[in-house]
């Protein structure tokens, strides 16, 4: 009986996130009308860092041996390099298709899961990861206009993201034990923030940018809260997700986030064809066979 209102937690975290995370395909697309993609992604690392920042200092001194590196490995897998290649690939990629991409997380997450960390394919799972690399495929050779002309390189940068959040799931899993969400989240952020806001200032036209780009203070408010909600809150809460459930439903948020990335997609005027739904449909279909029990 104990075990139920857990349950419900991760259910209910589930979909809270699954909403947060489908809107920041959007978000980051509102980010690029003004910055170039390097730009988004180390002023959201950078935004994220500092928004935790009171929190992530009290929490050094939970701290053992070892754990620095472990969580600034973390930092860099799940938000780091993330950040960077999804505003590389929407320069190319609408928010819709995106989102849709990104439900490639929990396949990564089983595949890594059964190399690295000895858990066990289950007998569905090799068909779902076939049907989701197919599905892959299809999206990444549908271009805008919906036709099949020619393979979208910039795709492969978001299977390169999925990549790193399945490894990120099972490092943060079975290797950071004894600390708590909130500083695994924070401490991790705060390790890598330096590196952002670096790069940021130091990297990039940023400042410039800001100054003489119309429509850049708009640009910066939503990657703000881009920051804000998608990366320091969510990651927040996702760690608590993965605290009480395993990996593989964790990673299954990405179920309900290309439904939230297709409807901010349709509203602002992005166009799906037959070759993105189908591609879609194969990829769910994947991920649910790889998760079936």
């Amino acid at each position: 009986m104990k075990s139920e209102p857990k349950s419900y937690t991760a259910v209910f975290l589930l979909i809270v996130l699954s909403l947060i995370w489908g809107t920041s395909f959007i978000l980051i697309k509102q980010g690029l009308k003004a910055f170039d993609p390097d730009e988004v992604g180390a002023l959201r690392v950078t935004a994220a860092a500092l928004f935790l920042l009171p929190i992530a200092i009290p929490r050094l001194k939970e701290l053992k041996p070892g754990d620095s590196f472990k969580l600034l490995m973390s930092g860099l897998m799940g938000i780091f390099f993330p950040a960077f290649l999804f505003a590389w690939a929407q320069t190319q990629i609408n928010s819709s298709l995106a989102g849709i991409l990104n439900t490639l997380s929990p396949v990564w997450t089983m595949i890594i899961g059964a190399l690295f960390y000895h858990q066990r394919f289950r007998g569905f799972a090799i068909v779902g990861l076939v049907i989701s690399f197919a599905g892959t495929i299809l999206l990444a050779l549908s271009r805008s206009g919906g036709t099949i002309t020619g393979f979208n390189v910039y795709a492969l940068l978001i299977v390169a993201a999925c990549a790193l959040y399945g490894a990120n799931l099972n490092w943060v899993k079975f290797k950071i034990e004894g600390l708590g969400s909130l500083t695994i989240t924070s401490v991790s952020l705060l390790f890598i923030g330096p590196l952002g806001a670096s790069y940021l200032f130091f990297f990039t036209d940023f400042t410039n940018t800001l100054r003489t780009q119309p429509g850049a203070w708009p640009a910066f408010g939503y990657v703000a809260f881009l920051a804000l909600m998608s990366t320091a809150v969510a990651n927040l809460l996702f760690v608590k997700l993965l605290r009480i459930s395993s990996p593989l439903f964790a990673s299954s948020v990405t179920y309900i986030m290309p439904v939230v990335a297709v409807m901010w997609g349709v509203i602002d005027n992005e166009k799906l064809l037959a070759g993105h739904f189908i591609g879609m449909a194969a990829i769910l279909g994947g991920v649910y066979l790889a998760n079936k029990k």
